[in-house]
């Protein structure tokens, strides 16, 4: 993990060497995402448009509009958006944070998405349990509020973000560096 440097951007499977340590920190982090057990961690592997890790340090688990994804902010954001790509999961290790690894993964994912012709990419924030860190850097990026969500029988609050590829919404330097990248 030391050793990857935020550019090491690689495509993940499930035969990926990184297979269980990224399982694992998915698992130490299951009250920001969600727990996974290997099948389901294979499973949306398989179903992703794309997954993406640095290492061990680092992954992004993302869906479009047609994935045969079950969970409820997914299915929100598909109740309100013709097309788009779901960001499910990031998660960076605490040994790896403030190198850049989630916004290298996000320009990934955003030059992905929009050579796939998306124009939006979603996702959710906690707002309760909070997670100040995840909706700082959301804002940075330019992603903006489009909705809430009370989940999992009121154990949760969550923000519902977008963020337009290249489009107003985009913080002005993150629209240049997606138009450098496509």
């Amino acid at each position: 993990m030391e050793d990857a440097l935020p550019d090491d951007v690689k495509s993940l499977t499930a035969t990926d060497p990184s297979f269980g340590a990224l399982l694992a920190l998915n698992n130490d982090h299951e009250t920001e995402l969600s727990r996974l057990d290997a099948d389901r961690f294979r499973h949306l592997l398989k179903t992703a448009f794309l997954a993406r890790h640095i290492g061990g340090a680092a992954f992004v688990l993302a869906f479009d509009q047609d994935a045969g994804y079950d969970s409820p902010n997914f299915l929100w954001f598909r109740e309100g958006f013709d097309r788009f790509v779901y960001i499910d999961r990031i998660v960076v290790s605490p040994r790896a944070r403030g190198r850049g690894y989630a916004r290298r993964l996000y320009m990934d994912l955003f030059a992905h998405a929009a050579r796939a012709g998306h124009s939006h990419v979603v996702c959710e924030v906690n707002l309760n349990p909070p997670n100040p860190a995840s909706d700082a850097f959301h804002a940075a990026l330019g992603f903006r509020e489009v909705g809430c969500g009370v989940i999992h029988g009121g154990a949760k609050t969550v923000r519902y973000l977008c963020m337009e590829i290249g489009g107003q919404c985009a913080a002005p330097d993150t629209a240049e560096k997606i138009a450098q990248e496509t």
